[in-house]
């Protein structure tokens, strides 16, 4: 689901980012941030980037899937609004 390295990346740097009386608290500030982090990012419904990736790949095929069958739906209106040729009964 969510990479914990990229949420605890986040939770490092909110906590550089505080004036230094209050990176003071260390560790458990650090903790608890990258706790909350993952409550919240918990609660969105997010897919991971594999799982991204391989439904791309499959839009991809599908689309192509889906050209092909469009040249070919044309293909056969084509031959069958073109006349028939004459036929010399006579």
């Amino acid at each position: 689901m969510i990479d914990p390295k990229k949420i605890e990346q986040i939770a490092r740097q909110i906590h550089e980012s505080m004036p230094q009386g209050i990176r003071e608290f260390g560790e458990d500030m650090e903790k608890k941030l990258r706790q909350i982090l993952q409550a919240q990012l918990g609660r969105l419904d997010l897919v991971s980037r594999e799982e991204f990736d391989v439904q791309t790949q499959v839009l991809l095929r599908t689309r192509e899937k889906l050209t092909a069958l469009e040249q070919r739906l044309n293909a056969l209106e084509t031959q069958t609004q073109s006349p028939a040729p004459a036929s010399d009964d006579q």
